[in-house]
């Protein structure tokens, strides 16, 4: 089964776009890495409010990505401009529009190589 989170996070005021900047930094290391979705958003009601929904093709991959030396990095970079004020939901992705049938997305090791950034060699 997949992997989702759901996530807000909010910003220092007048720091919302360089934090929305950081996040879509890295899409392909990401899709590399197994995140199917990665959406990030803002609220016209609350403007230093970043919203973050995130699919993956299992919770083994969005650990490990969370290892990579890009995400590592630009977490460093946007936490001086974040409150740390956080919240967030993990759930389970049954499908949906735009969500791919797999029967090895539960299973990393079943994955192709290309899904496995901790074992590239």
């Amino acid at each position: 089964m997949r992997y989702g989170y759901l996530g807000t996070m909010r910003t220092r005021p007048g720091r919302r776009d360089e934090v929305v900047a950081l996040l879509l930094g890295n899409q392909e290391g990401l899709r590399s890495a197994g995140c199917e979705l990665y959406a990030v958003g803002t609220s016209p009601s609350e403007p230093d409010l970043v919203w973050v929904q995130e699919v993956w093709l299992s919770k083994a991959h969005h650990d490990a990505s969370l290892e990579l030396p890009d995400t590592r990095a630009a977490i460093a970079a946007a936490m001086p401009m974040l409150t740390g004020e956080f919240t967030g939901q993990e759930i389970d992705i049954v499908g949906g529009l735009g969500i791919a049938e797999s029967a090895d997305a539960a299973d990393p090791a079943a994955a192709g190589p290309e899904h496995q950034p901790w074992a590239a060699g």
